[in-house]
């Protein structure tokens, strides 16, 4: 019998290509999004699922997942890849803001771990990915609220490991670096201004559209997510066009890598 996935923010971007990948690979797929009428484009297989599922509402995640059981028979693997991005200084983020943040990249994760544990721990297996970020290990300027959010799932996962370990339970940290997607999309990201911060955010803006068209495709990310749902290790983490900056980063030590960014800032202001 073919095994179940289900993933969250699969309208687009990396979510999207994980699902037709998983889809690919014969796997039953719940692509599950806050608008599933985006998904008729490429929709139609009878185990290609898109139930609608909002991970800052905790019914529509209990509806999602009894959807899927209900069709499919259970849950294998969740990968959590819905995610929000705050661009821009914390002073000038809003209340409204920052709950969304840490709502959809944090809350929303725990939520959908609490609310799949008793399938997986009553079959006594399964994999849970958590998409996080290069964001995760290492920082930018101007990410502070989303690198807040990264951080703590790389310490939500970490520690998850030890608890699930005695029930069959893997539990995956993938960590993209930057890559083409539509993550800069106005419903993916919200920029927070503020007046006195405004040099840094076009210095910001200047180097980001010079290397926005340097950047590499999806696949590597997509091949990383599914490879750390299926290889059958204990590995936990999976860095994914990130690598080079983590060598860096390591190779420089906290002090070197703090060096390097306060120039890159001094040259962008």
């Amino acid at each position: 019998m073919a095994k179940t996935v289900l993933i969250t923010g699969a309208s687009s971007g990396f979510g999207r290509d994980t699902a037709l990948l998983f889809k690919k690979k014969g796997w039953n797929v719940a692509a599950t999004m806050r608008s599933p009428e985006k998904a008729k484009s490429w929709t139609g297989p009878a185990s290609l699922f898109t139930p609608r599922l909002d991970v800052t509402d905790r019914a529509s995640m209990q509806a999602g997942i009894d959807e899927t059981v209900a069709k499919f028979g259970g849950i294998d693997v969740l990968i959590n890849n819905a995610g929000f991005g705050l661009l821009g200084p914390l002073e000038g983020a809003s209340p409204e803001d920052l709950r969304r943040e840490v709502d959809t990249n944090l809350m929303g994760v725990i939520g959908m771990i609490q609310l799949v544990l008793p399938l997986m721990r009553k079959a006594r297996s399964g994999v849970i990915v958590n998409v996080s970020s290069l964001g995760g290990r290492m920082t930018l300027p101007l990410f502070s609220a989303y690198h807040a959010t990264k951080y703590a799932v790389e310490g939500l996962t970490e520690s998850l490991q030890y608890e699930l370990e005695g029930y069959g339970i893997r539990v995956k940290l993938v960590e993209p670096g930057g890559s083409k997607t539509n993550f800069d999309s106005s419903t993916s990201m919200v920029r927070t201004p503020h007046p006195a911060y405004q040099a840094l955010i076009d210095g910001f803006d200047k180097m980001w559209a010079e290397q926005a068209a340097k950047l590499p495709g999806p696949e590597k990310v997509v091949q990383a997510i599914y490879r750390a749902a299926t290889d059958g290790s204990a590995r936990l983490r999976y860095p994914a066009l990130a690598f080079p900056f983590l060598t860096i980063r390591n190779l420089v030590g906290a002090r070197g890598w703090s060096a390097i960014m306060k120039m890159m800032v001094r040259r962008m202001r």
